[in-house]
């Protein structure tokens, strides 16, 4: 059974800073690429940042200087560290484990957390 477990989501002022964390269980984690999307009220889920099983990484040009992801293969875990966090960053945040064979085939297995909420206000 793929379980995708996040954490470490809350309420923050504007500013500060969060760190959120995906465990992962079920599936041979190093070989994912892990993604963080996110779903505000209202909008359409949108992918926030993305590590793939090389490590290369890819962030939406909104939090680009602000959010840092990472993985340790040996814990199963994925991490997105925000900083200076603002109100827009309001929203539910998805861990996601996507693996195809390579960068131009469909995907073949995709996974989904339960998400997290992180609210930014004063």
């Amino acid at each position: 059974q793929v379980r995708l477990v996040e954490s470490g989501g809350g309420l923050v002022q504007p500013g500060g800073s969060l760190r959120l964390s995906c465990a992962a269980s079920g599936i041979s984690f190093s070989i994912y690429t892990m993604g963080w999307y996110r779903q505000a009220p209202g909008k359409a889920r949108e992918l926030v940042a993305r590590i793939t099983r090389g490590s290369s990484i890819n962030y939406v040009d909104s939090v680009k200087g602000r959010f840092t992801i990472s993985r340790d293969n040996a814990k199963n875990t994925v991490y997105l560290q925000m900083n200076n966090l603002k109100p827009e960053d309001t929203a539910v945040y998805y861990c996601n484990a996507n693996w195809a064979p390579n960068s131009f085939a469909p995907s073949v297995y995709d996974y989904w957390g339960q998400g997290t909420q992180v609210t930014v206000s004063s």
